[in-house]
């Protein structure tokens, strides 16, 4: 995990970091006096999330970043914000694609405090597939579909943040970072309109048998203790996102992910019981070691599964 704070009054000092820490970009001030910029980025290899504030107004053109770029606006505003064909101002509350990964943009933040989080747009494929032969997965809007979908996501890059992001032992759990950047992805496909076909084709429905359905059950317990993802599971049984979708939601009513999670459950189970408590395991060691980051989540999926809490099945067996 990568983590670093920035923090100076020097325009051209900043206009450097954020070529760096971003794409090639001009930035100047229309504010005389202080320019103080404060920065704190923390990153996975595939998701980077950023805490912004700038207590002057600061007008960017930047070139295009090759990543999706998120905007939570905390406090100020965002004005002439412009990218091709689009032309928008936000306000605090705000959660916007700021732009696609292939365009420059341009506009001006002002006296704000804000989130910026970037993910590489190959995250989208893992959970979701577009219509057949068709291109990577995109987003097609650069507002959410719903005041409430904007909430879930905003929500969401916050857990990341104080969650996993926080604590660099947790982050580098590799089933953990793997899980938070997928369900980052996920919720940033919930909330933007995009390419991706979500209801399953006819052949689709055809290729979602019981003999697909159990290749698709055996890579998950085979690969269970490796960061896995759906578009993985599909391949391996031959089928595409959607059909393999489908098949879990047809003949076992949950997903792919809800399936391989009670897996990984499981195997955190089997370890707590034959774990030596006296010899240094934890429950949060062990759940870290199967993918599950918040320890509260992780207890309350463990009692609904077991039936108990897991540090009684770590003390007592």
């Amino acid at each position: 995990m990568e983590s670093l704070t920035f923090d100076s009054d020097d325009l051209d000092v900043t206009e450097d970091f954020l070529s760096r820490a971003y794409a090639r970009m001009r930035i100047a001030s229309g504010t005389p006096g202080s320019h103080h910029a404060r920065i704190h980025r923390a990153a996975l290899s595939s998701v980077s999330v950023d805490e912004l504030a700038l207590d002057f107004e600061m007008s960017y053109s930047v070139s295009p970043l090759g990543r999706i770029c998120l905007c939570v606006l905390h406090e100020g505003t965002v004005r002439d914000h412009g990218f091709q064909g689009v032309e928008d101002a936000f306000g605090p509350g705000d959660v916007v694609l700021f732009a696609p990964p292939d365009l420059p943009y341009t506009g001006r933040i002002c006296n704000a405090r804000y989130n910026i989080t970037m993910l590489d747009p190959e995250l989208l494929a893992q959970v979701a597939a577009g219509p057949a032969g068709s291109p990577p997965v995109r987003l097609t809007g650069h507002r959410p579909r719903s005041a409430a979908a904007a909430r879930h996501l905003s929500a969401t890059i916050a857990h990341l943040r104080d969650h996993v992001l926080s604590d660099p032992q947790i982050a580098d759990q590799p089933l953990i970072a793997a899980t938070a950047a997928q369900h980052l992805a996920a919720s940033v496909l919930a909330t933007f309109p995009s390419t991706a076909l979500e209801e399953p084709t006819a052949a689709d429905r055809h290729d979602a048998h019981p003999a697909m359905l159990r290749r698709a059950l055996a890579y998950i317990d085979d690969h269970a203790d490796r960061p896995v993802t759906v578009a993985d599971i599909a391949a391996a049984a031959h089928v595409t996102v959607r059909a393999l979708q489908y098949a879990f939601r047809r003949h076992l009513d949950t997903t792919p992910l809800a399936h391989l999670r009670r897996v990984r459950l499981a195997h955190a189970h089997r370890d707590l019981l034959d774990a030596d408590p006296g010899a240094g395991a934890t429950v949060t060691s062990i759940a870290a070691r199967w993918g599950f980051h918040h320890p509260g989540r992780f207890a309350s999926l463990y009692r609904q599964e077991f039936r108990r809490n897991p540090h009684e099945s770590l003390f007592h067996g």
